[in-house]
């Protein structure tokens, strides 16, 4: 099992029932883009104005347009998959979430980066169960845009 800011935590099934604990590290910094925010509106049928409207949006106590909620939480699949890497799996699946929370908005050119810590790691019928912490935060503010506990199913061969 190795960890590294780079590559995040790279190990197999039987290192990953060791994990618990472990902080597999962060993305790397990326914009969130109006194009983003927009095709994710297109595609939920979301199109308050806070997130497509950026002169209504300038407007608000946001002063301009703020990424979707669901948007910033769609990001964890991407971060799941960059920072937990599992050699002899044969698959891994979104189980779902136990908790949720969206502490601060992610503005519109704000840069963002996803944290992963393993919390739990218990045994399921052909594989692991995996309760992670993921974190979206943004770049020089105090709160995450998202802390969530995602739940992931690992399956061996």
């Amino acid at each position: 099992m190795t960890t590294s800011e780079e590559s995040g935590l790279v190990t197999d099934m039987a290192g990953l029932r060791q994990a618990a604990g472990v902080h597999a590290g962060y993305t790397v910094w990326q914009e969130m883009t109006q194009e983003q925010v927009n095709a994710f509106a297109d595609a939920t049928n979301d199109h308050q104005f806070i997130h497509v409207d950026p002169e209504r949006a300038a407007l608000t106590p946001f002063g301009g347009t703020i990424a979707h909620g669901f948007l910033t939480l769609s990001l964890l699949a991407s971060v799941s998959q960059q920072l937990m890497k599992v050699t002899d799996a044969v698959m891994a699946i979104n189980y779902g979430l136990d908790r949720v929370r969206f502490p601060a908005a992610m503005p519109v050119g704000a840069q963002w980066r996803g944290g992963f810590e393993i919390s739990e790691v218990t045994e399921i019928v052909g594989g692991l169960h995996v309760k992670a912490r993921v974190t979206i935060e943004v770049k020089d503010s105090a709160k995450p845009a998202v802390v969530a506990e995602s739940l992931i199913r690992v399956y061996g061969g």
